[in-house]
């Protein structure tokens, strides 16, 4: 008879109740990311009504937690850095010292919520816009790995007003959902949509946040190129969402493959394992993989091989 793993069965009894009881306890503020990896992750504010500082605890359950193993975990706020980011993680590792072998999540949850409560009462600490940065991730990237300057892609926002006016300017457009690539747990999922305005992207960006696994992911990634057919001009920008270079990297598969009148979006949840420049890889593979899937360009191979200009295949010989 095979032998059986009691403890990695009981684990996972525990794993089981455990997050039941989180979901319950939390609600909406609780998000499952991937469940067959044991990718969990948490909203925790301040405040319920009314919240000044915010924080998102993405956490990996390993298959022998809580008996012999702490959870991965990644805290991400923006104003969280330095010595209270290192003060906070002490605090939850000494919680995990002291309930070796018992579910510690709860306890993790509600320690955050106790430091943040500190914090916004000990400081006027203005929250700026969350930036998700992993600077672990970005120190990976060699020095001697040439990238390039993808800020000059971007065009002057001056005559932003000139793709304003639109009939359709004020419809949701269509969002589209393309197929995920994993790899070494980090998960890339591409969204698209077809935008006409500036406008548009804003509300089809609106929307995709409101879904919460996309808004808990660790970056959001986007880019768009709208082309004014009067003034015969493009409008395009793009966000790295702290994945740097990322946003010029998606901006130039763009312009490269010649799409126009079209927003990509690519969320990455980080599963816990680094995968320097691979990262880059599989957001454009994503992007290009859904371009194809909308007909934005016409084959897979067709948007790997593109680069500058679009090479012509060779002419048919004349009779």
């Amino acid at each position: 008879m095979a032998n059986i793993d009691v403890g990695n069965a009981g684990d996972l009894q525990s794993q089981i109740e455990e997050v039941e009881a989180l979901s319950s306890i939390y609600g909406d503020e609780w998000c499952v990311i991937d469940e067959a990896a044991r990718i969990f992750c948490i909203k925790i504010t301040d405040d319920i009504d009314y919240p000044k500082l915010k924080a998102c605890l993405q956490i990996i359950l390993p298959h022998d937690y809580p008996s012999a193993a702490p959870p991965v975990y990644q805290i991400n706020a923006a104003w969280l850095r330095g010595p209270d980011r290192k003060t906070l993680s002490n605090s939850l590792e000494e919680l995990y010292v002291e309930n070796t072998g018992e579910s510690i999540l709860y306890l993790w949850v509600e320690k955050i919520r106790e430091f943040l409560l500190e914090k916004s009462q000990s400081t006027d600490t203005v929250e700026q816009p969350e930036v998700r940065n992993m600077a672990t991730e970005e120190e990976e990237v060699a020095d001697d790995v040439e990238m390039p300057d993808y800020r000059t892609l971007k065009l002057n926002k001056e005559n932003v007003h000139l793709f304003e006016n639109h009939s359709s300017d004020k419809e949701l457009p269509p969002i589209k959902l393309g197929e995920t690539i994993t790899e070494r747990r980090s998960t890339f999922q591409p969204h698209l949509a077809p935008v006409v305005t500036p406008r548009q992207v804003r509300m089809v960006l609106d929307k995709l946040f409101e879904n919460k696994k996309i808004a808990s992911a660790t970056h959001n990634i986007y880019a768009y190129r709208i082309y004014c057919e009067e003034k015969q001009s493009f409008l395009q920008d793009c966000e790295d969402d702290g994945e740097t270079a990322a946003g010029g990297r998606l901006l130039h598969l763009l312009q490269i493959l010649d799409v126009r009148n079209v927003l990509v979006v690519v969320s990455r949840w980080y599963g816990g394992i680094l995968l320097g420049p691979d990262r880059f890889k599989h957001i454009n593979n994503s992007a290009r993989n859904i371009l194809v899937q909308e007909g934005y360009t016409s084959s897979a191979d067709e948007a790997s091989k593109a680069g500058g200009k679009n090479k012509k295949s060779k002419s048919k010989k004349t009779k």
